[in-house]
């Protein structure tokens, strides 16, 4: 009951510092897009155990390739970059200053806690591995997954640094703006897939990297400066809907919007023609359903929860593998296997098994998180000192995780 009331306390005192005009739906849809990228990684990520007592990476997607369609809802990226674009107009628009301090600024924000992260776990691995004795292909493996969500942050200061020419492009073109660059990813995917696929350059595919994830937030952009309306949106949900379908069904692109181990082809990284396909009907959804998601968004005990997610969105991000990893870990190095967590994820008692350790990694995040969180405020009271030696660390981890050492 005391916690219940807290609780109820809580949800009062955020609602009553709510600003009237703040846009619940946008903060809502970005919540829900930042919460997929923990559940997908934890729900379809997994474990093996080498007789060393080594973990490696495994997903259940190879022996259930049914479970591809849950990717499709759990893959929110585009979502993500929409509701960026979306917030980035409005944010530019308010901004008195120069173009380059509204960039810094946002850039710090994502910066601070990537470099938190790294930095930490650059400390970290010479003590597992010295002190606690952690074999290094578990440390490979564990660095690959903290690094694998941060490929993101990079991408996302990139598009927000074109925010400027975004805005010209929406103000011209409209929803339109976006057209260009799915034409784009369409003509990068046929060089590499269609008939003269072996004689393209394997580096063909970073191509799609740009256009890929700015089409969303473009679309974003365009919606935030009014350029958007219902009869777009039903254009980009039906329209989607019906370019993922035929690529699916015509042109053997892989079910899965997250790559699966053993796979030639994968659809995420970088982005093909589905992931596009996939954004615009998740985008033309998202922009029908805003209001009905604002109205729903003005109950006190739902708004609680997403200012808290968002206020927290760098931590969920760059820190989620962290706590699946705290508990992987040390059940390889001294309990061994363990279904759900440890074990080729190749069974349904597997599955069930996952989905009975998900509130234990989010009760891992929420722990670690009281700690990690202040990374994302300004580092007021860090020397240069400090400073440097976080970025030398950061960029050993990342020398590390990419496997250049």
């Amino acid at each position: 009951m005391k916690t219940l009331r807290s609780m109820h306390r809580m949800a009062a005192t955020i609602e009553a510092r709510t600003p009237a005009h703040r846009d619940r739906a946008i903060d809502g849809v970005r919540a829900l897009a930042l919460l997929a990228v923990p559940t997908g990684h934890w729900l379809l990520g997994g474990f093996t155990r080498s007789a060393d007592g080594a973990i490696h990476n495994a997903s259940p997607l190879s022996a259930f390739g049914g479970l591809a369609p849950v990717s499709w809802i759990l893959q929110m990226l585009g979502i993500f970059f929409l509701v960026g674009g979306y917030a980035s107009v409005l944010s530019f628009r308010r901004h008195q200053g120069s173009t380059r301090a509204w960039l810094g600024g946002r850039i710090a924000r994502l910066g601070r806690p990537v470099l938190g992260v790294t930095a930490v776990w650059a400390a970290l691995l010479p003590l597992l591995h010295y002190g606690l004795g952690v074999p290094s292909d578990t440390l490979r493996t564990a660095s690959t997954l903290v690094v694998q969500p941060l490929w993101f942050v990079g991408v996302y200061v990139v598009v927000t640094a074109l925010t400027p020419y975004c805005v010209r492009a929406a103000r011209r073109l409209g929803a339109w703006a976006a057209a260009p660059l799915l034409g784009s990813v369409a003509v990068v995917d046929l060089l590499r897939y269609g008939p003269y696929a072996d004689a393209m350059p394997s580096w063909l595919s970073v191509l799609n990297i740009l256009p890929g994830w700015l089409f969303a937030y473009q679309l974003g952009v365009s919606w935030g400066e009014g350029r958007v309306g219902r009869r777009h949106a039903w254009g980009l949900l039906l329209g989607g809907a019906a370019l993922f379908a035929a690529l699916l069904v015509w042109f053997g692109y892989p079910a899965s919007m997250v790559g699966v181990p053993g796979e030639a082809r994968t659809n995420s990284h970088p982005p093909s023609l589905l992931v596009l396909a996939l954004a615009a009907a998740q985008s033309g959804a998202a922009i029908l359903l805003r209001e009905r998601f604002g109205r729903l968004l003005k109950r006190p005990a739902l708004w609680a929860p997403v200012v808290v997610i968002n206020l927290s969105a760098m931590t969920i991000l760059c820190w989620h593998q962290t706590a699946m990893l705290a508990a992987a870990i040390p059940t390889a190095s001294y309990a061994g296997e363990l279904t759900g967590l440890v074990g080729a994820p190749d069974s349904v008692t597997w599955i069930l098994a996952r989905l009975a350790w998900m509130p234990v990694f989010a009760g891992l995040l929420v722990l670690i998180g009281r700690y990690a969180r202040g990374f994302e405020s300004p580092w007021t009271r860090t020397g240069t000192v400090r400073r440097a030696v976080a970025g030398v660390l950061a960029a050993g981890f990342a020398v590390f995780a990419l496997g250049l050492a």
